[in-house]
């Protein structure tokens, strides 16, 4: 090594690789999940699954940045995010351009090996479709509520009118404890990057519905398809 470097322990080249970490991942940002989602749909009600996925890139860092209490959630979404981004960059990638031209390429290959493959695309992402209506829920909480409004509970009625039904009791009850730990609404507003809690509200008025488009067209198409059931 230099001499002239001053000498660090391994506590400090942690606390650097953790920094450098979080800087490759970038800080959230609630305009870029607004311009992703607001990209998805296109005139014929297609879903892109590009700005799909750039915009479950935002939401993950908007998880990731609340702590541990929502990391059973967001490790879950990263590994479904990357087999999407797998299946976007493999040999059958132009099938993966959007969520109608992905459901109706593997419904052609036939009912039992959709079923059969936990990583195919639309069970990976009926798992994200789940989670983004909790997201839906719970962000729409924030933006309706009041300053003193109890964070715990927008999330817990959230949490238990989507994913909740579709994790076992033990999940569920280490989930509900770990809301309780929640910071302020008005911290939450912060995470988002975009100015006073004010114009958060404003910027999650202008986002959400779009979320919730993409959440209703999904929805619409895998249920015409009895696909919301897939194991």
């Amino acid at each position: 090594p230099r001499a002239d470097w001053p000498r660090r322990g391994c506590g400090s080249r942690r606390r650097r690789r953790r920094r450098g970490a979080m800087a490759a991942a970038g800080a959230f940002s609630l305009r870029e999940v607004l311009d992703a989602f607001r990209g998805c749909v296109t005139e014929r009600r297609e879903v892109l699954l590009e700005p799909y996925l750039s915009g479950w890139w935002g939401l993950i860092r908007f998880l990731q940045s609340l702590g541990a209490v929502f990391g059973f959630i967001s490790k879950d979404a990263v590994a479904k995010v990357q087999i999407m981004e797998r299946h976007r960059r493999g040999e059958q990638g132009r099938h993966y351009e959007s969520l109608q031209s992905m459901v109706e390429f593997e419904l052609s290959r036939g009912p039992g090996e959709l079923r059969g493959r936990p990583d195919s695309g639309c069970r990976t992402v009926l798992r994200l479709h789940r989670a983004l209506l909790w997201l839906q829920l719970f962000l729409e909480g924030l933006r309706t509520g009041h300053r003193d409004s109890r964070t715990s509970t927008i999330c817990t009625d959230s949490y238990n009118a989507s994913l909740a039904k579709h994790h076992p009791w033990v999940v569920r009850k280490a989930a509900t404890l770990a809301f309780c730990a929640l910071p302020s609404r008005d911290a939450f507003l912060e995470v988002m990057n975009v100015g006073p809690p004010e114009q958060a509200v404003d910027m999650l008025g202008e986002a959400i519905p779009y979320i919730q488009s993409v959440y209703g067209i999904t929805q619409e198409l895998f249920a015409q398809h009895s696909l919301l059931d897939l194991p």
